[in-house]
Order: C-alpha cells, then structure tokens, then sequence
C-alpha cells in the first residue's frame, strides 16, 4: 500500500536536512491556496488531490539552479503550472488528436510514445528540467488517470514503464526510499554534490528499457 504523500515528504525532509541542507533551505513553502484555486481557472479543472496536497507542503523550488526528482525535474509552483499549462497546451493539435481517436491512446499504451498527445490540455505540467522538458500529470478519466507521463518536445509523451511513474504518491515514496537506502531508482542514483545539494546520477544499464516500443 502507497504512503500517503504527507509521510512520502517528511521522510524526503528529515533526509535533505540531515544530508543536503542546501536543497532542503531551497524547498518552498507551502502554496497559497488561492494560487491553487486560480490554476485551477486557468486549466478549467481542478487538480488531482495528490498535486493538491504536495503543493500545499512545497510549493516548488525556491532556487532555479535545484533539481529533486530523478531526471534533473524541479518541482514547480502553482502558478508556474498555470504558466506552463498555457504554454504547452499551445502545441496540442486537436484535429490531429481527432483524427488518431481511440487510436492515439492505444499507440500511446502499446509503444510508450506520442506525438499526437503532446500538449494535450489534461496533462498537467508538474516539473520541468533544465532543458525544457516536463513532468506532466494525467487528468483524463481513462486507465492512466493520476500516472506521470514524462514530456519532450521531440519525442512528445513518453509513457515510461517503471512503476515509480504509476501516481504522484509512488514517486514520492520511491524517492524517499532511494534516498534512505542509497538504492537506485530506475538507474538514478542519489548524489550530493560540494555545495550539499542534491542531485541523481544517472547510470543506463545495457539490459534497461525504460520504454514500451515496438
């Protein structure tokens, strides 16, 4: 049974404070509610709970040059979800999406990879890396409601297959538990750099695929 995401950041807390102080002192503070309410206008839904939730205990990175999650994503704030909502709901062709129907879905399960689903406005950007890539939450009611789906504007939606993508609670529990234990996650590895901060090595195994493809 997942932890509740609560339990999932204290225990990534108590680590940073102990081990990478510089990131823990690069943590925000909780959200303003009111700033979750108006990304919620801004996207026209409201957020899934899990989002809700670890918002109101870190609202993003304080600092631009820190990373938390594996990938080098930093966790953004609320209303830099809104602003990146808007910016990649942009690139969502709709009458491509249209066209592939049910069909875009059932490539996206099959092979791991969509172009068509790229900006689609119910996935929702939750962190983004250094280079422009994003972490996006899956808001349709369908089988991936609530997974995390990475985002690229190449390869467009990746549905990566580790289980450590399945909800926002089991990449936070993974998190802390890599941290913990010194295990990899899904070949990342946690580092702490001279300035005591955090950051994840990463190490491809030959044998790894982190993707369904054909």
């Amino acid at each position: 049974m997942t932890a509740p995401i609560s339990e999932s950041w204290t225990r990534i807390e108590n680590w940073l404070a102990e081990h990478a102080p510089a990131t823990c002192a690069a943590l925000a503070p909780p959200a303003d509610p009111s700033d979750i309410a108006a990304t919620e206008r801004v996207i026209g839904r409201p957020l899934l709970k899990p989002l809700v939730m670890s918002l109101l205990r870190h609202d993003g990175l304080l600092d631009q040059r820190f990373s938390l999650l594996p990938g080098f994503y930093k966790p953004m704030s609320a209303r830099e979800t809104a602003a990146a909502w808007q910016l990649f709901t942009g690139f969502y062709d709709k009458r491509a999406a249209d066209e592939k129907g049910e069909e875009a879905d059932y490539d996206f399960m099959k092979i791991g990879v969509s172009s068509v689903l790229y900006g689609h406005p119910q996935l929702i950007p939750i962190a983004r890396d250094v280079g422009g890539g994003y972490l996006v939450l899956d808001h349709r009611p369908e089988i991936d409601r609530g997974r995390v789906h990475e985002a690229e504007a190449v390869e467009g939606i990746m549905r990566v297959s580790h289980e450590m993508w399945t909800s926002l609670p089991v990449l936070m529990e993974a998190i802390a538990t890599s941290l913990e234990t010194d295990h990899p996650l899904n070949n990342y590895t946690p580092v702490v750099d001279e300035e005591q901060r955090l950051y994840w090595d990463f190490v491809p195994l030959r044998s790894d695929r982190t993707l369904h493809r054909p």
